[in-house]
């Protein structure tokens, strides 16, 4: 650190290294491009001190302010791309409505051209400026560190341009490796930014790898240099669990055009669906019903009517609309489009032929079309799936409510995740990881989410580890009947696990015709998942490694979280039924819900 205070580069931009083998740490700092020398050293020494106070135990510290951003580590971040920790900033008075196409399209247009700018030159930093009216000028700037390629420079940038909303009078979003901002008022000096550009030296790689999250975030008020508007500090500290912050959904450089492409007729849909007719009704659950639709070309749809209980706006749901719809994989349904139509709200699906899982899972008749191999296929997709959700798109999308009868089953059999990301449309409430208005179903939520509405990509491992449970068994949590004084699945199986018994619970339609050590192997991944403990949970990727690679050794399990169980609804009058324990009985169905009281 003492390195980094005293720094004087007139490029705006050092590294530095201290230590040695496994005691070394990395350091940076970046100034905004438009800044003195003078302004840069004083906001990375004030920074210095700051991210010692705040961060006084990470591995890893990110911290921001207006002029500069200053970051440590120790694993290597010189040259490499960093997209975690990212930090969004917006002004919430949005445009007005009959300005607010011409706008989004301005400011889509300056930031990703000023991004290849950026991208393109060897300070990694650029500005424009454009007219919107007669009185108001739009300033955008787009900044990576000097060390990135160009092409890292540019995925940062445009990952940072696609996570803003541009429907409002400011924006930025901060990442580790790059940050862009766009604003009605100027917030750079214009005359600075004519500076020649500047070599910067070759960085050292070096470094150690090592698993860190996120543990917490500061807002710093304005002190130094009287123009200091925020900062925010991120600390990595090793074997803590994650916090998930939801980031405004936006639109990328094609957003106006997609957000045409993807908003349907109403009357087109109510025509297909036959006026939402009974006989095409394939669904119900706690967001809405479904229908199946035939297009006059033929197009088959799954056609859902959203249940009327959010209070979210039409330019936000349009909004998400267009990012789930970016959405790309084999796993997932693919959206289609969307309808509105005063208070209906309408989402338009691949149609998926085969039904849902819990269609052949939970009936005897059926269960012996969903042989070993193929329920080890929908294992793996569904894991797939998640992991995209979770680490692989664009943005993190915590799924909530998964479970058998929201992964459908095409033509091959093959699982694709339905009603991904749509839950977050009723977040009415919704803070940073914790939600006072929790959505899902019973018997599938993590101990975390259900009883203190902390939701992360953990509460989706413990919904995917009671699946794998019910998938292995052909037996459902929540419908589970009492064996031997217990009252769920997941215990059973814990207990049969500890007695060594573990392939009596296995469905006996699979059991003859299976391999024993993948049923025992996933029954293990499920017992891991479903830990009452959020941190000893494995990661999705983690998962995946388990599934696909039988030299991965699995860590002993412990013992599962508590769990909600159905019973008679006269049960709430027995004050001996009534105290809360790790075993929490609630009257309940199969359908999701939408609201519950956290304890």
């Amino acid at each position: 650190m003492s390195s980094l205070r005293n720094a004087s580069d007139s490029t705006g931009f050092q590294n530095a290294t201290a230590g040695q083998a496994a005691d070394r740490v990395n350091g940076l700092f970046l100034c905004r491009g438009d800044l003195s020398q003078e302004v840069c050293r004083n906001c990375v020494a004030y920074s210095v001190n700051q991210i010692l106070a705040r961060c006084p135990d990470g591995n890893e510290a990110v911290i921001y302010y207006e002029e500069c951003i200053l970051r440590y580590s120790h694993k290597n971040i010189f040259s490499v791309l960093a997209l975690d920790g990212g930090h969004i900033m917006m002004n919430r008075y949005n445009i007005s409505l009959n300005q607010e196409v011409r706008f989004r399209g301005l400011v889509s247009s300056m930031l990703n051209r000023a991004a290849s700018e950026a991208a393109n030159n060897s300070r990694k930093f650029y500005t424009l400026k454009a007219s919107f009216t007669t009185v108001q000028t739009l300033y955008v700037l787009a900044q990576c560190t000097p060390d990135l390629t160009r092409r890292d420079c540019l995925t940062c940038l445009r990952t940072s341009i696609n996570g803003m909303p541009l429907n409002i009078y400011g924006g930025r979003l901060l990442f580790p490796s790059c940050n862009t901002r766009y604003e009605l008022n100027l917030f750079y000096k214009e005359t600075a930014i004519g500076m020649p550009p500047s070599a910067t030296s070759s960085p050292p790689r070096s470094g150690k790898g090592g698993n860190s999250n996120v543990l917490a975030v500061a807002i710093v008020v304005p002190i130094i240099v009287g123009s200091l508007l925020f900062g925010a500090c991120y600390c990595f500290l090793a074997k803590r669990a994650k916090k998930i912050y939801d980031t405004a959904p936006g639109f990328d450089g094609d957003g106006i055009t997609t957000i045409k492409s993807l908003q349907l007729d109403f009357r087109t849909i109510q025509a297909a669906t036959d006026n939402y007719s009974e006989n095409n009704k394939i669904g119900r659950g706690g967001f809405g019903e479904v229908y199946k639709g035939t297009f006059s070309n033929g197009t088959e749809v799954a056609v859902k009517k959203l249940s009327k209980l959010s209070e979210q706006g039409d330019l936000e749901f349009m909004n998400e609309v267009v990012v789930v719809a970016k959405l790309q994989h084999r796993n997932l349904v693919k959206l289609l489009g969307f309808s509105l139509n005063r208070k209906e709200r309408i989402l338009v699906y691949e149609y998926v032929p085969n039904k849902s899982l819990d269609y052949f899972l939970f009936d005897t008749a059926k269960q012996g079309q969903l042989d070993w191999t193929r329920r080890y296929t929908v294992i793996e997709g569904i894991a797939r799936g998640i992991l995209y959700l979770h680490q692989d798109s664009r943005l993190t999308i915590i799924h909530r409510d998964i479970k058998a009868s929201n992964v459908l089953l095409d033509a091959d059999m093959n699982p694709k995740l339905a009603d991904f990301g749509m839950a977050k449309i009723f977040e009415i409430d919704q803070t940073q990881g914790n939600t006072s208005r929790i959505v899902g179903t019973y018997g599938y939520m993590s101990p975390e989410y259900a009883m203190h509405g902390h939701f992360s990509m953990k509460s989706d491992v413990y919904s995917f580890g009671v699946l794998v449970l019910e998938i292995v068994t052909g037996k459902k949590n929540s419908k589970f009947y009492e064996i031997d004084g217990v009252h769920d699945l997941v215990t059973y199986v814990w207990r049969l696990w500890n007695n060594r018994t573990t392939l009596d619970i296995v469905d006996p339609t699979i059991i003859d015709n299976c391999q024993k050590s993948e049923v025992i192997r996933c029954i293990h991944i499920g017992l891991l998942c479903v830990q009452e403990d959020h941190i000893e949970r494995p990661t999705m990727r983690t998962i995946l490694m388990m599934l696909t690679s039988n030299t991965v050794t699995l860590p002993v399990p412990r013992q599962p979280g508590f769990f909600v169980q159905c019973r008679p609804r006269t049960d709430p009058l027995d004050p001996d039924q009534s105290r809360l324990s790790n075993s929490v009985s609630e009257p309940c169905d199969d359908a999701s819900f939408t609201e519950l009281s956290p304890r």
